[in-house]
């Protein structure tokens, strides 16, 4: 399955393509990037390696990563999306983790939370009955961003990530 095209009032979410590696190899660089997702900046080989990961789930998943472009300029403002990434958290275990991490150009503009409501609208309608998420207790923009899109917090975990929030949303 190939990634569908999703369009939010400012977001065109889409396939990811080769030409957006520069972009998201810039922005997972960045340490304010990875504060709260792994907590170093990535090197281009482990940015490489990830920005693959996100595309090839779609063939074998039929859900997986995009692009989030600004609708009107076509910039890229970051990734998310839905995946299932064996992380040996058992609150995972069985169930679709939804994801995102955007540039830090595009934080604080409730990009992350327009990509986020498109991301489990389209979740909804494939008949996902329960999405899940993990995130850094201290990230309170990106526990906002799941509040909003029907989150709530289930348990807190410790793993190679450190410690993290497991949140929970069930399709209405």
């Amino acid at each position: 399955m190939k990634a569908p095209t999703l369009t939010t009032e400012r977001l065109v979410i889409r396939a990811i393509a080769q030409s957006d590696f520069e972009d998201y190899a810039v922005a997972w660089a960045d340490e304010r990037t990875t504060r709260f997702i792994g907590g170093a900046p990535r090197n281009r080989n482990t940015s490489w390696t990830k920005f693959l990961q996100g595309a090839g789930m779609w063939p074998v998943l039929g859900y997986g990563y995009w692009i989030f472009a600004d609708r009107e300029t076509g910039a890229y403002l970051g990734m998310g999306g839905l995946s299932f990434m064996e992380r040996g958290i058992d609150q995972l275990e069985g169930f679709v983790e939804v994801g995102w991490a955007l540039a830090p150009e595009a934080w604080g503009k409730g990009i992350a939370s327009e990509a986020v409501k498109a991301i489990v609208s389209w979740a909804d309608a494939q008949d996902m009955n329960e999405l899940r998420c993990i995130i850094a207790p201290e990230n309170t923009p990106s526990i906002r961003v799941a509040e909003k899109n029907g989150f709530t917090q289930i348990d807190e975990v410790e793993n190679e990530l450190g410690v993290s929030l497991v949140f929970s949303r069930m399709r209405p």
